[in-house]
């Protein structure tokens, strides 16, 4: 009896949940504190043709500090991306650029670039900070006959974004993005994108993610592989110099 009084509540509380509410519940879920993978990412351009690329990933503090080392192809080898979000302040990211021998900053303006010709821009890689966002709950609807929460995000006027707005799916059962729409800030649906995770421990990992340019007709497909968390990554890894250093591991 106890159990159901406890499931009624529950659902009294869900059920007149804000958007801010159910975007606090997403960018609180547990998460590991480090972890290291592989990723594979496909891109496909309007004709159809593919290229690859394998890349070796190193991040902790729910990815706000994290360290990509290009692998493949041969001459992209060497290629390192390095990311710290700082709450308040613009994120650092650099790459270090083997063939010209320099690091290049990114810069804020410049993070609606594309990301070694992906259809993810250096923003998308970025965590949203909560507060720099304003919410809106829609109806909820049912996708892949999973039930979601369906949000409207808008970034403030404060907040640099290249985009107008998006569309977020939530599952209600674990609080996990499982499709989003973005906006362009011309107001066009220019990207969409889809998210599968798989369940390692108490947490559930994001393994795949989909994205469909709809503007210049392309396709990002990003799978993780042989992921590992809760490793014991020093905090020091991330730092400029070790861009140059490609692990073995």
């Amino acid at each position: 009896m106890k159990y159901i009084i406890k499931i009624i509540l529950l659902t009294s509380v869900l059920f007149g949940q804000s958007g801010y509410e159910i975007a606090e519940m997403v960018f609180n879920r547990p998460a590991p504190s480090d972890m290291i993978n592989k990723i594979k990412m496909t891109l496909t351009n309007s004709k159809g043709k593919t290229r690859e690329s394998i890349m070796q990933s190193k991040s902790m503090d729910n990815n706000k500090k994290q360290i990509i080392w290009f692998l493949e192809p041969k001459d992209d080898r060497g290629v390192s991306f390095l990311k710290i979000e700082r709450d308040g302040l613009n994120d650092d990211m650099r790459m270090w650029l083997p063939a010209f021998k320099r690091t290049r900053r990114i810069s804020a303006k410049r993070k609606g670039d594309a990301f070694m010709g992906s259809d993810l821009s250096f923003e998308d890689l970025s965590n949203r900070e909560l507060s720099d966002y304003q919410y809106r709950r829609l109806d909820d609807e049912e996708w892949k006959n999973i039930d979601c929460y369906v949000l409207e995000i808008f970034p403030k006027k404060e907040t640099r974004s290249n985009y107008e707005k998006h569309f977020s799916w939530i599952s209600k059962s674990d609080f996990i993005i499982l499709k989003e729409h973005s906006f362009n800030k011309k107001g066009e649906l220019a990207k969409q994108k889809e998210f599968f995770y798989h369940r390692i421990g108490t947490f559930n990992i994001l393994n795949q993610v989909n994205i469909k340019n709809l503007i210049n007709k392309h396709g990002t497909k990003v799978v993780f592989s042989d992921i590992e968390i809760n490793s014991g990554l020093d905090k020091n890894l991330f730092h400029e110099r070790n861009l140059k250093r490609i692990p073995n591991h």
